[in-house]
Formats: C-alpha cells, structure tokens, sequence
C-alpha cells in the first residue's frame, strides 16, 4: 500500500528526523520526498509504501500522534483514494 503523508508546521529542529525515523519503526519505505521552508513555515509531502498487510489505521493514528510530539500537523492519505479526489 501507498500513501501520501503531508508534514506542516513552523521549522524547527528534528521534524524530518523524527517523522522519517518514525516511518522506518513502521517498516514504511520512503519513495518520493519533497520539503520547503517559506519564512519560518515548514511544509514536506512524502509518498511512502508499505506491505500489503500493514495496518494502516496504525500508520495515521502513530504519524499524528508524532506529529503532536513535534508540534507539526501530519496528515496522511491512502494514495489510491489521494488520486481519485484529485481527478474530479
């Protein structure tokens, strides 16, 4: 399974290392990576993939919570249902 996760939040130290070591807990493999810093704004959007039989309610409750932890918003999406929102 894939899914998309957004990271935004205002920039500090350790986002991207507490996000991407989270993933890695998860045995989620980062394909694609994307981040930008805008005056002071922190803003990252990952593509990431799991095994077929990963929980993936697991997978959005445990990056929130990370997220919560270092105070940025994280938000995640299956990439099949991502897709399909954005072609209407």
């Amino acid at each position: 399974m894939r899914a998309v996760v957004t990271v935004v939040g205002a920039d500090k130290i350790g986002i991207v290392a507490g996000v991407t070591t989270t993933l890695s807990e998860l045995q989620a493999n980062i394909i694609e990576i994307s981040q930008t810093l805008m005056s002071g704004a922190f803003t990252m959007m990952m593509i990431v993939e799991t095994s077929d039989t990963a929980d993936f309610a697991n997978l959005k409750d445990t990056l929130q919570n990370k997220g919560k932890a270092l105070g940025v918003t994280i938000h995640v999406q299956n990439q099949a249902i991502f897709d399909a929102m954005h072609k209407l």
